[in-house]
């Protein structure tokens, strides 16, 4: 690989305003989420705040975006659909690819509307890569020498509970889609909302089967691990073959105020290349300066895994 990918990473964007909120959809959950929204989360996740952010990736004119997750806040249709729309205005889906939150997954009683189905064009697996899975996911998108492998930790949780869960038959997948494109010598990127290595989020909000993640990336490897759900900018550290894996949570994307510890809205533009063998990987994020203030670069660093 000789030149470098550009990759922008952007999650949590809980777009609004919620609509299309009829009586059929209502149980205990959406209530309690809906008045949670109207108290405060409406205030701080705002859309004009999102379209700012996504402006500004797109002038960076990144080779893909990756979105893990969270578009939405009660998992309505009518929020399906404007989400769609927004995915449309960042790119087709070529250019962009998705992976569902525990938001967009968020209950039952939708008479079979679901996110999947609605935001399935950035959810697909590129035509060099038909295996005719039993599950959708993972799926996989070739872009050059970069492959995006999307998992889906989303699954309908009681109140209270905004909890993840692969699944014994997605590991499985996972783990033999990471053999076969590590010994094609793609450089790979695991797309997943919830953060996945254990301790990174407490059970109520963490992925269950968290452990058994850590262990498929020991054994199979990858190059790269992106994940949102917290909030914050986040970065851990998985070993494979004696080599780091980094695994890079991002703060919201819409986040129009600082709320409970979480930063201002935030997105990372990621520029990976491979030299003499190895995986280089030079992250820069970008967000909000102030409330009123102009997007700037926050951070940089390359990702080197700690000795």
């Amino acid at each position: 690989m000789t030149d470098s990918f550009t990759l922008v990473h952007l999650s949590d964007v809980h777009l609004g305003p919620i609509s299309g909120f009829h009586p059929r959809y209502w149980n205990v959950k959406r209530a309690l989420g809906y008045l949670n929204w109207q108290r405060g989360r409406g205030r701080v996740h705002q859309r004009s705040v999102a379209d700012r952010i996504a402006a500004d990736a797109l002038r960076q004119a990144p080779d893909h975006i990756a979105v893990t997750g969270d578009l939405a806040n009660l998992g309505l249709p009518g929020e399906y659909a404007g989400a769609y729309g927004w995915l449309q205005a960042l790119g087709d889906p070529e250019r962009v690819s998705v992976v569902p939150g525990n938001h967009d997954i968020y209950t039952g009683r939708l008479g079979g509307a679901s996110c999947l189905e609605t935001w399935a064009p950035y959810m697909q697996n590129s035509e060099s890569w038909r295996e005719g899975e039993p599950v959708r996911f993972p799926y996989v998108q070739i872009k050059r020498e970069v492959a995006l492998i999307g998992l889906n930790s989303a699954v309908p949780t009681p109140p209270f509970v905004a909890a993840g869960r692969l699944g014994d038959a997605q590991l499985a997948q996972f783990e033999a889609a990471l053999a076969r494109l590590g010994d094609a010598g793609f450089i790979r990127v695991v797309l997943i909302h919830h953060p996945p290595l254990p301790g990174q989020a407490p059970p109520r909000r963490g992925l269950a089967d968290a452990a058994a993640f850590a262990d498929v990336l020991e054994r199979a490897g990858a190059e790269l691990v992106l994940h949102g759900h917290n909030h914050r900018d986040m970065l851990a550290w998985c070993t494979h073959a004696g080599r780091g894996v980094p695994v890079l949570g991002v703060a919201s994307a819409s986040a129009a105020h600082a709320h409970k510890g979480e930063p201002l809205a935030r997105y990372h533009l990621l520029r990976l290349h491979r030299e003499d063998g190895i995986t280089r990987i030079h992250c820069e994020t970008r967000g909000l300066s102030s409330p009123d203030g102009e997007i700037v670069t926050v951070d940089r660093r390359d990702l080197l895994a700690p000795r």
